[in-house]
């Protein structure tokens, strides 16, 4: 980190954010070190767009309306239920599952796992994908190409699918976790096609079991959208307050480290990625997310970062 971004940084006030579906919990440091804690409802539409927002601009005592000054925030760090949020309420991205060819229905199986050894009634979670579309390929254990995938056809059903209203996908092939070749290509074609969110199971959760690498692929682009937009919401609102100054992620600039965005139990990943990681062999129906914000804004120019990571509970 330079030495004048350093000092920006003790020159400004620093803010950790807790957003919970009915508080939020906000802790300022002031520009002389000294803490501050402020509360506040997270749902108040007839005052405020959004919580942290306003938490900040009332910790720095502003009006409604008055911008932020250039220099006054030097880094916001947020944890969040926006996610879990949206996964218990089912208000995710509509979801579009692309995967191999006769295994359609393998996520949905799962691996029958019977928790409940003697209940004869069986209620399997609700899938967060909403349809399923097979491709005809095949990739073997050791790498041999035993079917090429179709990208006449697959086209045809992506493009049926987007003018059904799906905006993401995940795909998920077999021994994709190795052998990903088949995945990039159809990735490659969903995104030209306008796909919003693809997930593809090899970059987000590379792992030899498909049942597991298919439910958090699901799960990416299901929630990745939502947290994506909810970081927009509070960039936009935060940038624009400030100003053309107010700007870039501290760790920007090309001579200081790159920025990272925390994780649940302590760990940093670099910027450029805006995605959800759960754990190896997750269970949709009881994952809990708490992604993490950790935009820095000093000298140079850009845009927050967000970083999400499931933790499986119970």
């Amino acid at each position: 980190m330079t030495q004048s971004l350093t000092q920006a940084l003790t020159q400004a006030w620093e803010f950790w954010i807790d957003r919970g579906g009915t508080f939020t919990d906000i802790v300022g440091r002031r520009p002389d070190g000294t803490l501050v804690a402020h509360k506040l409802l997270s749902e108040n539409p007839e005052a405020y767009r959004d919580a942290a927002v306003h938490g900040i601009r009332e910790l720095l005592g502003l009006k409604h309306g008055e911008p932020i000054p250039a220099g006054a925030i030097g880094a916001v760090k947020m944890g969040t239920t926006v996610a879990t949020n949206a996964l218990l309420e089912r208000k995710g991205e509509r979801t579009l599952l692309v995967i191999t060819k006769g295994f359609r229905d393998a996520l949905r199986i799962g691996y029958q796992a019977r928790p409940k050894i003697f209940a004869r009634h069986i209620i399997k979670p609700e899938m967060l994908c909403e349809r399923a579309l097979e491709v005809d390929e095949r990739v073997r254990a050791d790498g041999t190409v035993e079917q090429e995938p179709g990208l006449a056809a697959v086209r045809r059903d992506l493009e049926r699918a987007r003018s059904d209203g799906f905006n993401a996908a995940a795909i998920v092939f077999m021994h994709a976790y190795r052998y990903p070749e088949h995945e990039q290509r159809i990735a490659a074609l969903a995104r030209e096609l306008g796909f919003a969110q693809v997930s593809v199971s090899h970059e987000v959760s590379p792992l030899i079991k498909l049942v597991s690498r298919g439910d958090t692929t699901v799960v990416d682009a299901y929630l990745s959208p939502i947290l994506r937009r909810y970081v927009a919401q509070v960039a936009e609102e935060l940038g624009a307050s400030a100003g053309s100054n107010f700007t870039n992620i501290v760790g920007a600039t090309p001579a200081s480290p790159p920025p990272l965005a925390g994780e649940g139990q302590g760990g940093g990943y670099s910027k450029h990625r805006v995605r959800n990681h759960p754990p190896p062999h997750p269970s949709p129906a009881t994952r809990a997310f708490t992604p993490v914000f950790d935009g820095r804004w000093g000298e140079g120019a850009g845009c927050g970062e967000w970083r999400g990571r499931a933790q499986q509970q119970g």
